[in-house]
C-alpha cells in the first residue's frame, strides 16, 4: 500500500481534525449528546432515518428527518469510518482494525460482529449494505469481504497476488515463498469505498487507491474493472540492436507529450525498455544478463530525462519493467523466472515505450440510477459515467482542495470537501460552480460526507466537531442542525 497514501488518509479521519483532550466515554447508554465528535459518515433509509458515525466510536441517529440527533452506544473508543443502513432499523459500521458493528434499532444500539479481519487487524474503509441479510465491506490490504447472514459469517473476497500477478516480482522473498506454496499474500492496495443501489438493482462499484475502479453487476460476488478516459501513449521509440542514444527526432513529441500532462497531478507517465529477440538471445541467455539489464535500463533514463527537462516531476516517471538484478535468488524455486521476464520485454523493434497511465486517489463513489454515476478524490478530483461506471471521464472542480464525498439527485450533483469546499453541477458533474449566496452554509471547516434519501428530498453533510447540515428541498438549500445553535 502506499504509505503516504494511508498516512493522508489516517489523517484526515483523525489528527486532522484535532484530537480532544477530554473526551467522556459514552459507551453505556444512549442519550444526549454531550460532546460534538468529529463525523465521517452518514447514510438514510428515508426521509425520517438516518445515522452517522465517527471519532472515538460515535454513532448519531435521527427519527425526525435530521431535526433532533441521539447519540447511539457502541461499545468501542474506536474511529468508525463508514456506516450504511439496510433499512431504517438494520445496518452496518465499520472502522478501526477490521471493526464491524450491526444495529437492528436504527443506530440506538450497536453490536460487534468478529470477523476474519478483525483478526489480521486490517483497517475497514467503507461498507454497503444490500439488505437486512447482505453487506459488502472493503479496506486496506485489498480487502473485500461478504455477509449473506447478516453478519454471522463474513467470506473473504480480497485482491491477492499470485505468481503472474505484476507485482509479485516486488514482494519480499518471504512472501514470494508464500505464494509459491499456495498461501494467501494480499495485494497492497487500499480501497476506500464501496456503493450498491439495493433491489432491484444488483450493481455495485468500488475504488482506491492508484486508480482502481471495478463494478459488479450481481450484487459483489464478482467484479470487473472499470477504464478512466484519458489514457494513452506515443509510438514506441525505435533503436537500432544493442542500440541506447535515439534519434533527436523524437525529442519534440516526448517534450510535447510530457507538457500536456504538466498540471494534472493525477496522470503519470510509465517508460518500458523494449529489447528485439536477437538482443534477447546474444545479450541476455547466450551473454551475462547483467549486460543485457544495463541495456534496457539506460533506454529508459534516456527518455527519462527528456521527459524531466520538459517540466515533468522525476517522481510522476515510473519506470516499469525493471530488470531483476538479483534474480539468481530465485532460479532455484523458480527456474523460469528470467524466462518470463525476457518474454515481457520482448518487441518486434528494440526501443523504449511511453504512456499516460492513472494515478489517481479515490475517496468516494456515488450512482443516482444504474447508468450515472461520480467519483470524487484527492486534489480536486471528480469524475462521471454515463454507461454503469464501465468507463469514466475526469471533470475536475476548480480548487485543488481534496473532495471527500459527493451524492446527485435528478438535475443537481452536490460536492464537498476540506476547508469548507462545496461545488455544485447541473450537468451530471461535467462543470461546476461555487453556490449561489443564501444556497448553503458557510463554514470553513471539513465535510467528509453528503448522502441523500432515496426519493432525494432530504439530504446530510456531516464533517468536523459534530456539523451536521441537512436539505429537505432536493439540494436547494442547506442548513445547520447539529450542533444546536
Amino acid at each position: 500500500m502506499n504509505r503516504l497514501y494511508l498516512l493522508f488518509f489516517a489523517f484526515s479521519f483523525s489528527t486532522w481534525v484535532g484530537c480532544h483532550d477530554i473526551h467522556l466515554d459514552y459507551t453505556e447508554s444512549p442519550g444526549e449528546i454531550t460532546v460534538f465528535d468529529d463525523l465521517y459518515s452518514v447514510s438514510a433509509t428515508d426521509d425520517k432515518n438516518a445515522v452517522a458515525v465517527g471519532y472515538y466510536g460515535s454513532a448519531y441517529f435521527t427519527r425526525d428527518g435530521g431535526e433532533s440527533w441521539k447519540r447511539g452506544v457502541t461499545g468501542t473508543m474506536s474511529s468508525l469510518y463508514n456506516v450504511s443502513m439496510a433499512s431504517p432499523e438494520v445496518g452496518w459500521a465499520i472502522g478501526q482494525r477490521g471493526l464491524i458493528l450491526r444495529t437492528e434499532d436504527g443506530g440506538e444500539t450497536w453490536q460487534r460482529q468478529p470477523n476474519l479481519k478483525e483478526d489480521e487487524g486490517a483497517h475497514l474503509f467503507s461498507v454497503a449494505a444490500i439488505d437486512n441479510d447482505t453487506a459488502l465491506a472493503i479496506g486496506e490490504w485489498g480487502t473485500r469481504i461478504r455477509t449473506e447472514d447478516g453478519g454471522k459469517t463474513w467470506v473473504d473476497n480480497s485482491f491477492t497476488v499470485d505468481e503472474a500477478h505484476s507485482m509479485f516480482q516486488w514482494l519480499s522473498p518471504v512472501e514470494q515463498e508464500r505464494v509459491r506454496a499456495g498461501e494467501t499474500v494480499y495485494e497492497d492496495v487500499s480501497l476506500n469505498d464501496i456503493y450498491c443501489l439495493g433491489a432491484p438493482s444488483k450493481r455495485c462499484w468500488l475504488i482506491g487507491e492508484f486508480g482502481y475502479i471495478f463494478f459488479s453487476e450481481d450484487e459483489g460476488r464478482t467484479w470487473l474493472p472499470s477504464s478512466i478516459n484519458g489514457t494513452s501513449e506515443i509510438e514506441p521509440i525505435q533503436l537500432g540492436y544493442n542500440e541506447i542514444e535515439f534519434d533527436a527526432v523524437y525529442e519534440p513529441a516526448l517534450r510535447e507529450f510530457a507538457q500536456g500532462i504538466s498540471s494534472d497531478a493525477h496522470l503519470n507517465v510509465a517508460i518500458e525498455g523494449l529489447a528485439s529477440a536477437e538482443e534477447i538471445q546474444t545479450l541476455g541467455r547466450d551473454g551475462d544478463p547483467y549486460e543485457f539489464f544495463e541495456l534496457l535500463e539506460a533506454r529508459m533514463q534516456e527518455v527519462r530525462s527528456v521527459l524531466e527537462d520538459a517540466g515533468l516531476e522525476s517522481e510522476r516517471v515510473r519506470l516499469r519493467g525493471q530488470p531483476p538484478w538479483d534474480y539468481e535468488e530465485y532460479l532455484d524455486d523458480d527456474p523460469e523466472f528470467l524466462e518470463r521476464y525476457y518474454a515481457s520485454r520482448l518487441h518486434p523493434n528494440p526501443g523504449v515505450k511511453a504512456r499516460i497511465i492513472q494515478n489517481p486517489i479515490l475517496f468516494t463513489v456515488r450512482f443516482r440510477d444504474e447508468n450515472n454515476g461520480m467519483i470524487s478524490g484527492l486534489g480536486g478530483l471528480t469524475l462521471y459515467t454515463e454507461d454503469g461506471g464501465k468507463t469514466w471521464s475526469y471533470s475536475n472542480i476548480d480548487r485543488t482542495l481534496a473532495v471527500f464525498s459527493i451524492a446527485s439527485v435528478p438535475g443537481k450533483v452536490v460536492a464537498v470537501g476540506e476547508k469548507g469546499l462545496v461545488r455544485i453541477s447541473e450537468d451530471n458533474g461535467r462543470n461546476w460552480r461555487s453556490p449561489e449566496d443564501g444556497e448553503f452554509p458557510r463554514i470553513f471547516t471539513f465535510m467528509r460526507d453528503i448522502a441523500f434519501s432515496p426519493n432525494g428530498d432530504v439530504g446530510y453533510v456531516v464533517g468536523q466537531t459534530g456539523q451536521i447540515m441537512k436539505t429537505d428541498d432536493q439540494g436547494q438549500g442547506w442548513r445547520v442542525v447539529l450542533p444546536n445553535s
